[in-house]
């Protein structure tokens, strides 16, 4: 399997260089250049099997100039005791006919684990392959969660570095501590003034910059991506999908070829797309349901055909899913389309000149068969997590709660009975003061430390070991810096790891 760039028609490479290089140098995104087909057979198989073994078979299917050995180092070095759960994806059954996919038992307590306690492995064999005397230097945008959980995988990966950009105001309080006080030799965080589309833009622009890009070549050093705009960080994604459905199968809770709804909370498209992939492979989804908190542009988009950036950004309580430009819907459009580069080149110029395009009758059509699309404000997100701790004793952030207030809708509004996977993103305990006031606490002149200790108290669970760990590391990076200044701070970061 060879993979395309949304952009350019005349590229072909192998899974290996799309990891390495992370983005086309024309700004498209790798695709595969044919999705594998998974049949019951193949899904029976897993049900019996590990995660570290379903992901093995998967992968086989998506890296195939990875030889088995190398994707067995691979998974096991990813899934393993690193995660507080044997199943690595915990399926918890909230009501009849209702499961949350729990995604967040990893070392950084988000779902960005999954994919990213295995891409520094898929990175270094990739590297290894195409480029075996370069250092790789990671850039990562992030809203929150995928900063750490980057940082937490890269950390003293030999012949790598780590860059890490946040929103100042634009992540909680312990998404910050947590990047803050990360170790490692090779690290470097600093948040940026504006929102999280800012520090998108400010990593792509130095992505595409050739004065950089020709600087780094001369000293050894290729540019690389963690974000979910490279391949490595979505393919991980598309396990958990087929291995919810394993599992259900396995626990008799479905038959093979039931259909299932996944609902999933998404700001960049990464997550949803995961489950796209999913299902263009073969496994029996009905509908992707795509949840959106008020920074609803992939609702109206997905209702209107009409992708519009400029309006009003919010910082809410669902902070990482605070995003106005959905990179990963790119690789959608690109597949609806039927693989129109020219189109792709269009839309997105228009979205880059004029924050805003309008896509053709034909692919509206296969979105709205494919999507259903909500949104709620916070007052709907925090009116939902104390309705599902009230009614099934079970504790959600405001990501998953998102989700879970617009699935309520979708069933209600059409009488869906079919049976639901809910991708929960995260541990409460990340977002501890939006949840537990949402459960009736009262933050009042609370530090967060307090507040979740508060939250643990009232509410029987208990805070995960590697959040409260955060509370006596030191703070190592304090620097908040202007978009403009993002390149000079990679550089001169670079410079000092010489």
């Amino acid at each position: 399997m060879n993979y395309k760039s949304t952009r350019d028609k005349s590229i072909n490479i192998t899974s290996a260089q799309a990891i390495a290089q992370g983005l086309s140098t024309e700004g498209g995104l790798f695709v595969p250049d044919a999705l594998p087909k998974i049949t019951e057979n193949d899904v029976l198989a897993l049900c019996d099997k590990s995660y570290a073994d379903r992901a093995f078979d998967i992968f086989k299917l998506f890296l195939t100039d990875f030889t088995d050995e190398e994707i067995r180092n691979c998974v096991t070095k990813a899934y393993g005791d690193n995660f507080d759960t044997e199943s690595i994806a915990e399926l918890s059954h909230l009501l009849t006919g209702t499961y949350i996919l729990e995604l967040w038992h990893g070392p950084t307590c988000a779902f960005k684990d999954m994919a990213l306690q295995i891409l520094p492995h898929l990175l270094t064999v990739s590297a290894k392959k195409t480029v075996p005397d370069k250092e790789i230097a990671i850039l990562v945008a992030t809203s929150g969660d995928t900063g750490k959980a980057a940082l937490e995988g890269f950390k003293n990966v030999e012949g790598t570095t780590i860059s890490v950009f946040y929103p100042e105001e634009g992540v909680s309080d312990m998404q910050k501590r947590q990047m803050a006080t990360q170790e490692g030799n090779n690290v470097f965080v600093c948040a940026v003034k504006g929102n999280f589309d800012d520090c998108q833009n400010g990593v792509k622009a130095i992505f595409t910059d050739k004065e950089i890009s020709k600087a780094l070549e001369e000293n050894g050093i290729m540019l690389s991506s963690a974000n979910s705009i490279n391949w490595g960080r979505l393919c991980p994604q598309i396990v958990y999908y087929i291995s919810a459905y394993a599992d259900l199968v396995k626990n008799e809770e479905i038959k093979y070829g039931e259909k299932i709804n996944i609902v999933v909370p998404t700001g960049n498209f990464g997550n949803i797309l995961a489950a796209y992939y999913a299902k263009e492979m073969g496994l029996p989804v009905n509908k992707l349901i795509c949840a959106s908190n008020a920074n609803n542009v992939l609702t109206d988009f997905i209702k209107t055909g009409v992708y519009d950036k400029n309006r009003k950004f919010y910082t809410t309580v669902s902070p990482s899913m605070d995003i106005l430009i959905s990179s990963n819907l790119e690789r959608l459009l690109y597949h609806l389309s039927g693989e129109d580069t020219e189109l792709i080149n269009k839309w997105f110029g228009l979205l880059k000149d004029e924050g805003k395009y309008e896509v053709s009758p034909q692919v509206k059509e296969k979105i709205s068969q494919l999507f259903y699309a909500g949104c709620c404000s916070d007052d709907d997100t925090k009116a939902a997590i104390n309705d599902c701790f009230d009614s099934y004793s079970y504790l959600m952030d405001t990501h998953t709660a998102v989700a879970y207030k617009v699935y309520s809708d979708y069933k209600k509004e059409t009488g869906d009975e079919t049976k639901t996977v809910i991708a929960s993103t995260a541990n409460p305990y990340k977002f501890g003061a939006a949840v537990y006031s949402a459960v009736g606490g009262d933050c009042s002149g609370l530090d967060e430390f307090t507040i979740i200790e508060k939250l643990e108290e009232k509410t029987g669970t208990t805070i995960p070991q590697p959040l409260a760990a955060t509370k006596n590391k030191e703070v190592r990076f304090k620097g908040v810096i202007e978009r403009e200044a993002m390149p000079k701070a990679v550089t001169d970061f670079l410079n000092n790891q010489k």
